[in-house]
């Protein structure tokens, strides 16, 4: 079998054989849809279980920004709790094995719901309203993780996680911004004026929205995936995002949201939020601060995006098909500011 971009096929296919029970090649490597950074590919076997790989992305990468070892972790360490994750079947630092590490999980069955025409079809009315409690709750599952229990209490630092999220991002800001926009500025020195007390530290996923789990055909979160960029911190940033990726039945159009999730008998964001508070037991008075940051940091990450295929990543692309990029980080700045504006 020749090799496909990502997968070194001989010494992945010995590795698989000799580190996951009952896997037995030829494999057959297929590059599942969904991921922006880290590859992801189906694996199917001649015998044995389905698999997934997941490995960094080709080209030169920043270590800490896919770090492999890390994401495995976490998985590994949230086998047996209440949060829904695939099952982990081994993790690769053998660089000669494949040229980047790499970790396999056991594949789940289930539905990604990505737009409304697919959330449709895959779902009834009551199961896309049991999804979006399941999102919810699957969530406050999350942030209810004993760090010391499952060993990842030093998986990040406890304190000023917002602090440092806004420093973070604005650094990449001005690192890769290509033209100045005021309204970023603003909402940074606003935001940086008005951390609210943060309570102690919980898991947060960094990227938990409806299209990055799976659910059944019920509607209840089956596995939660893309955990590259989780880390130790305020858990009401999670809340924050989920409500800018949301887009519910009765709620108005966001700068930033799927379509997935305006189909009939899915919530709207305000039900999320109430549910969330309801099984958290945390105080969501300050939701609109989170919300502004979740706008705030989407805009610094695609104009990151934006500023690479200007340079190339993609091609030689024409300036006018990258044009979205650069709307979608003007819409969500502007965005930003409007909650920001709603603060005391």
């Amino acid at each position: 079998m020749s090799d496909i971009p990502g997968i070194d096929v001989e010494p992945v296919t010995a590795w698989l054989e000799s580190n996951v029970a009952g896997a037995v090649g030829p494999f057959r490597f297929d590059v599942i849809a969904g991921g922006h950074s880290n590859l992801t590919f189906r694996v199917t076997g001649a015998a044995g279980p389905q698999l997934v790989l997941r490995r960094p992305p080709l080209g030169h990468v920043l270590a800490s920004a896919h770090d492999m070892g890390r994401e495995h972790r976490i998985l590994s360490a949230l086998q047996g709790t209440a949060v829904p994750v695939p099952p982990v079947e081994g993790f690769c630092d053998d660089l000669a094995v494949n040229g980047a590490p790499f970790y396999v999980m056991r594949f789940v069955d289930g539905h990604v719901l990505r737009d409304r025409e697919t959330a449709e079809s895959t779902l009834t009315e009551d199961a896309r309203s049991n999804a979006s409690r399941s999102i919810v709750d699957t969530m406050a599952a999350i942030h209810a993780v004993d760090l010391e229990a499952v060993g990842l209490q030093e998986l990040g630092r406890h304190e000023g996680y917002i602090e440092r999220q806004l420093k973070r991002w604005y650094g990449q800001w001005n690192q890769g911004k290509t033209r100045e926009l005021a309204a970023v500025d603003r909402v940074y020195e606003g935001l940086l004026a008005r951390i609210p007390e943060q309570g102690p530290a919980t898991i947060v996923h960094g990227d938990y929205r409806l299209d990055n789990s799976m659910v059944d055909n019920d509607g209840n979160v089956i596995a939660v995936l893309d955990w590259e960029i989780c880390t130790l911190g305020d858990p009401l940033a999670d809340v924050g995002l989920l409500q800018v990726y949301w887009n519910g039945p009765n709620d108005d159009a966001g700068a930033w949201s799927g379509t997935s999730t305006a189909a009939p008998g899915f919530w709207d964001r305000r039900q999320l939020a109430e549910r969330y508070a309801e099984v958290s037991g945390r105080d969501i008075s300050q939701l609109d601060f989170y919300v502004a940051f979740a706008f705030w940091k989407l805009a610094c990450i695609i104009e990151g995006v934006y500023s690479r295929y200007l340079g190339g990543a993609l091609g030689d692309r024409p300036p006018e098909e990258l044009a979205p990029f650069k709307l979608q980080v003007e819409l969500a700045a502007a965005s930003a500011e409007k909650y920001l504006s709603a603060l005391p």
